[in-house]
């Protein structure tokens, strides 16, 4: 499993994992399971990069390869 600083970011910005999930249009348990370091399709990383006021170009402070 890929780690990721999704866990670390979210909390930096004081949003819980269901305040995300809706602004992303994605499930809270989506968000759970991203954070844990399953992987996702990038269509719902742009999601999560948009609703966390990120550009795509700033999507290495959020998902490592």
């Amino acid at each position: 499993m890929n780690r990721n600083n999704l866990k670390k970011v979210r909390e930096n910005m004081l949003l819980s994992k269901s305040e995300l999930a809706r602004k992303a249009g994605i499930s809270p348990l989506t968000i759970d399971r991203i954070e844990k370091g399953y992987p996702c399709r990038v269509d719902t990383k742009r999601k999560i990069l948009q609703a966390l006021g990120l550009r795509v170009t700033d999507k290495g402070k959020v998902f490592t390869e």
